[in-house]
């Protein structure tokens, strides 16, 4: 099996077990997306989901974000983490949709990144969630499962997200990575994982090695 044919199987797998593609991140609104993932850097997305409910119910536009009292958004995100960092590329990412953008988010990941605190990651995740072109998150789940898999050798995630752009469909990045997530939380673990319980254990070489050792 070629990778490319390793590759469509796989997607083919993760769809029939994951039929619903949807990312975790909890939101209404494009901008409301961007922030949650910006938040969701070293920390869950079960815990952003909790903070973000309060943080969206006080802060509700873009308008808001940019004008706000950075202290205000400190104290409501700090169970995210590196709050500080964040609450300041959160305020200053509004400002520039505001001043730069005309308060639309950019459907590119070149403009994206060009936000504060924004990198490939988020940068595709919007492209792909809310403009619904091309696009590979590579989060730890993708970059883990995809090497198990064989798709990538590498582990940097710009590499890895041009690795998978040669074999998986274009149309197919964003739900794959979808999948992925689920897919890395329930079965293919950093530690424990269950390779006798694998949905995509006919296209794996790691788990075929490890079943014959």
């Amino acid at each position: 099996m070629t990778k490319n044919q390793r590759a469509v199987k796989a997607v083919e797998l993760l769809k029939e077990k994951y039929p619903d593609a949807v990312c975790s991140l909890e939101y209404k609104k494009p901008h409301e997306l961007l922030i949650a993932t910006r938040l969701s850097a070293q920390c869950t997305d079960a815990r952003v989901n909790i903070v973000t409910k309060d943080l969206f119910k006080r802060f509700k536009t873009i308008d808001d974000f940019a004008d706000a009292d950075i202290s205000e958004i400190e104290e409501i995100i700090k169970p995210c983490g590196l709050y500080k960092t964040k609450a300041k590329s959160i305020k200053e990412m509004c400002i520039q949709l505001r001043e730069e953008y005309n308060y639309i988010l950019p459907d590119t990941i070149e403009e994206l990144t060009k936000l504060s605190g924004i990198g490939r990651k988020t940068a595709n995740l919007i492209v792909g969630d809310v403009y619904h072109k091309p696009a590979i998150v590579t989060d730890t789940h993708c970059i883990r499962i995809c090497s198990r898999l064989g798709l990538t050798k590498n582990k940097e995630p710009k590499k890895v997200e041009d690795d998978l752009r040669r074999v998986i469909p274009p149309d197919e990045g964003n739900d794959f990575c979808h999948r992925l997530v689920l897919f890395g939380r329930e079965t293919c673990k950093a530690r424990g994982e269950r390779c006798d319980d694998c949905c995509l254990f006919e296209v794996c070489s790691y788990g075929a090695k490890k079943i014959k050792k």
